[in-house]
């Protein structure tokens, strides 16, 4: 993996309470942590470390590394802020990214998961007759429900959706960038959790 690579994973990012608040790319994480705005946390044991400390530590065969000048640092994937308590209420963009994860992948009219060139994104009320490209009006269908469809609401098509679509809660998950972060469960509850990651 090249610098930038690995630079640009996600960190988890916790607040002082241990509380996730957001996720950072590991080039962020690392200046938190050299400003000791952050501490490093290792997954294993839950020791915190200080930006001298995880400089001085010496990286494992395999695991990811950003190599500088003068030393190897090992790519930290949970850091919780020294001085932030609060948990702020932070919102999911709307993405076609976004809303593969929030549907789990799968057509929401038959539920089958064909992948993700077979999954289009249906407007639950049409564009043509005003519908609005949001949370509330998009769902993944396949080819074959949304031909089915086509420039039709669900009950006029004769469809049923199981769920209301809705603006998902956030959790770390979605800035993650299709990368599972599997230390990050000991952290984040099955709610932060439940959202399917596009290849996971």
């Amino acid at each position: 993996m090249t610098a930038v690579a690995a630079l640009s994973r996600p960190t988890l990012v916790l607040n002082r309470n241990w509380q996730p608040v957001g996720v950072a790319n590991v080039a962020r994480a690392l200046v938190l942590l050299w400003n000791d705005s952050a501490r490093v946390v290792d997954p294993a044991d839950y020791q915190l470390y200080s930006w001298d400390d995880w400089s001085r530590k010496t990286p494992e065969d395999g695991e990811l590394t950003v190599k500088t000048v003068r030393f190897e640092l090992k790519v930290p994937e949970v850091i919780t802020l020294t001085t932030y308590d609060k948990l702020h209420r932070r919102t999911v963009p709307f993405t076609r990214r976004n809303l593969f994860r929030r549907d789990r992948n799968a057509c929401q009219y038959c539920g089958v998961k064909p992948g993700g060139n077979e999954l289009t994104i249906d407007h639950v009320h049409p564009r043509s007759r005003g519908g609005a490209t949001s949370w509330e009006n998009c769902v993944l269908a396949c080819v074959r429900c949304n031909h089915r469809k086509a420039d039709r609401t669900p009950e006029e098509a004769r469809m049923t959706l199981p769920r209301e679509p809705k603006r998902p809660a956030w959790s770390p998950v979605y800035g993650a960038r299709n990368v599972r972060v599997e230390s990050w469960e000991r952290f984040l509850s099955e709610a932060y959790w439940n959202v399917e990651l596009l290849g996971a």
